[in-house]
Formats: C-alpha cells, sequence, structure tokens
C-alpha cells in the first residue's frame, strides 16, 4: 500500500489557501500523526487526502490511482476512515456494528458466517469491549463509542486506516489500548495516519509526522519534526521535550510551560529578540556534533534484522559496535557508538524506539560548554 499526496492545496469557497503545495507519501508499516492548533484544518486536511473534500489543485495517489477516480467501493476496501465520535449513534448493537465494517466481505444481502461473527468478536476482545457485544451503540459513552468506531474500522482489514483524534474522550487505559493497536497494524505492515492532539503519542509511536503551522506544513521523522522550536512556532507555547527513565527505556514527554507573549511594539520586543536566540540556540545544539552511545536489549532475535535495516542508514555518524547472545536468557545485545548532530542521533533512538520487543537507551557525553565558558 501506497498514498501519495502530490502538491496539494486547499481552500473553502472564497476564503485564502489553509494549505499550500502539500505532498508526502505514506508506506505500508508507516505510522503518520498530523498535529497543529485548533483551526489548522487537521480534520480538513483529513477529508481532503481522502477525497471526501476536493483539492483546489494536487491529487491524492493510492496504490498510483488518483482516488477521486477510484469507485467508492475500491476505495474503501483499501481504506478505513475512524471520524470523530460526536455523541449520535444508532440502535444497532455493538456487534452489529463491527459486523457493518465487514460489508465489502459478507455482502449487502447476506448474513454473517460463524467465522465472521468470531473475528469481529476476537477484535471486540483485543481492544477490551467484547463486554458491551450485545450494548446498544446509543447507550454507549462518547469513550466507548470511540472505541466501538475504531473496532469497525479493523473489521474491514484495511490497507491504511485513517483516524481522526482517536485518542479523544478515552481514558489513559483506553488511549494506551488504541496506540497498542495501531503499533502492533503497523509492525503488520498496514499503513496508519492520524490526527492527535497529543505530541507525546506522536513521539512515542510515530516514525513520521506532519505540523501544520500557520500555512506553512512540516513533514519528516518525527524526531525532527516534534521539537521545542517546532512546537513554540506552530502553538505559540514555550514547551519543554524531557524524558522520563524506566527500566527498559527513555520515555519521551512534552510538557508545556508558558505561553509565548507576542510583542506590541518597542514593550515586547526584548522579550521576542530573547524567545528568538533561544529558538537559535536550539537549532544550533540539534545541529552540534555529539558523542553518544545506544544500547540495545533484543528479547526478540527476529528484531535484529530490523535493528540492521536501521542502523544501516546511519552508517555516516556510527563508529563503533558490538553485538553479543546472552543465551542464558536467551537475549542478544547491541553496543553502538556515535559521532554527529544530535538531531541524527535522537532519529536514531527514536526509530529503535519504535520496534516491539526491544529495550533501548541512549547516553551523551558530558556537555562541558558552559564550565569551559567559565574558566
Amino acid at each position: 500500500m501506497k498514498l501519495l499526496i502530490d502538491h496539494a492545496s486547499f481552500h473553502y469557497k472564497n476564503q485564502k489557501d489553509l494549505f499550500t503545495d502539500v505532498s508526502f507519501t505514506i508506506q505500508s508499516g508507516d505510522m503518520v500523526s498530523i498535529l497543529g492548533p485548533n483551526g489548522s484544518g487537521k480534520t480538513t486536511l483529513l477529508r481532503a487526502i481522502l477525497g471526501i473534500l476536493p483539492w483546489a489543485c494536487g491529487r491524492s495517489i493510492l496504490d498510483d490511482e488518483n482516488i477521486s477516480d477510484l469507485s467508492a467501493a475500491k476505495l474503501w476496501s483499501k481504506i478505513s476512515y475512524v471520524p470523530q465520535a460526536h455523541g449520535t449513534a444508532g440502535s444497532y448493537t455493538v456487534l452489529d456494528s463491527v459486523l457493518f465494517g465487514m460489508t465489502t466481505k459478507i455482502g449487502v444481502f447476506s448474513v454473517p458466517s460463524k467465522e465472521q461473527i468470531e473475528y469481529a468478536c476476537s477484535i471486540l476482545e483485543d481492544l477490551h469491549l467484547l463486554h458491551l457485544r450485545d450494548r446498544r451503540c446509543s447507550e454507549l459513552s462518547g469513550g466507548e463509542l470511540q472505541m466501538t468506531l475504531i473496532a469497525r474500522a479493523l473489521a474491514s482489514d484495511p490497507g491504511l486506516l485513517v483516524l481522526d483524534e482517536p485518542e479523544s474522550n478515552l481514558d489513559f487505559k483506553n488511549q494506551i489500548i488504541v496506540l497498542d493497536t495501531l503499533s502492533r497494524l503497523c509492525q503488520k505492515g498496514v499503513g496508519v495516519l492520524f490526527n492527535t492532539h497529543y505530541p507525546e503519542h506522536a513521539l512515542r509511536r510515530s516514525n513520521l509526522s506532519l505540523l501544520l503551522d500557520h500555512g506553512r506544513v512540516l513533514y519528516g521523522p518525527t524526531a525532527e519534526i516534534i521539537t521545542e522550536e517546532n512546537i513554540a512556532s506552530a502553538f505559540g507555547v514555550k514547551a519543554i521535550i524531557g524524558e522520563v527513565e524506566t527500566n527498559t527505556s527513555q520515555i519521551k514527554n512534552v510538557i508545556p510551560i508558558s505561553l509565548i507573549a507576542k510583542s506590541t511594539g518597542s514593550e515586547g520586543s526584548s522579550s521576542e529578540s530573547s524567545e528568538k536566540n533561544e529558538q537559535e540556540h536550539t537549532a544550533l545544539s540539534a545541529n552540534s556534533g555529539m558523542l553518544a552511545s545506544i544500547s540495545i536489549i533484543l528479547s526478540n532475535f527476529e528484531e535484529s534484522e530490523k535493528v540492521n535495516g536501521i542502523l544501516h542508514d546511519f552508517n555516516d555518524i556510527l563508529f563503533g559496535r558490538m553485538g553479543m547472545p546472552y543465551r542464558k536468557r536467551n537475549l542478544y545485545l547491541i553496543n553502538i557508538n556515535l559521532d554527529g548532530p544530535v538531531r541524527r542521533i535522537e532519529e536514531l533512538y527514536h526509530r529503535l524506539s519504535l520496534l516491539p520487543d526491544v529495550s533501548v537507551k541512549v547516553t551523551y557525553e558530558k556537555d562541558t560548554t558552559e564550565w569551559e565558558e567559565q574558566k
């Protein structure tokens, strides 16, 4: 599966372009997050990508075919779309709703087979919804309805799953269930594209991200797109991207600190200059060279091929590597040494951290710049 957005622009009638010259590609196994402030056009972008809204110019190409030329049956046999749940639902049961997601396989006037009902129930079980199978959708909470819509989308076994804020209305537990499900689908080769209000979800799950920044569209590896500098520009918020260390990994987190004050004449010029200098320093630091070591523990040796494939993309900054099996525990240990820009090291670490059955940590050299300046 390959979805190509080719130099696309969109605007509503008699309005200026909401976004211009958008180009990016989603392939099988990619998880792509779309982020941006409220009103930036995240939902509109999804609907235009799917052909629900027409591009002003440009096109969406799915497996070498223009989406606008595809029949509805062919399009939705390849793609599943989960819109936001707004609390409106029919009187069908949860199980019936999931079975509706299989209409391309069941047929309009056919009765679901025993195997198809069992498959639908297995999806509900994976999403911890099986206890709701006979509940009417009109009786569900907003979060339960959101999970049911996701289950229905999964029932069609899509090549590409598109979701509009799938974590909306969900508690912590169900957010994790949904994100774990999306990660498993990517490992199986399904492409996932979703809008989110949570930058940390993109950092922890997505290999690629797209950020809408007041008409500017940034797209690329998540570690390069979700940065303190870009968050400040898009959201007008000073934020810190930090790490929480566990026994197995370092988990990225985004902590908003304060609003960035807009300058009003000379009164705000000092604050604006300070903020600009800080952003320039952050960008400079990301591109400066650093020495780092990454330790990797594989609990599934089959993942070693994926690790090797990722490391190959970073040969230009890798100068030392040692790997060894630990047969007593059936584990495999890899240690690598790197010398290169922090942004590249962070991209490598991020890609490794997305692999299942992999524990990974990165250690940097101590930054002695401040000490040298004080001497």
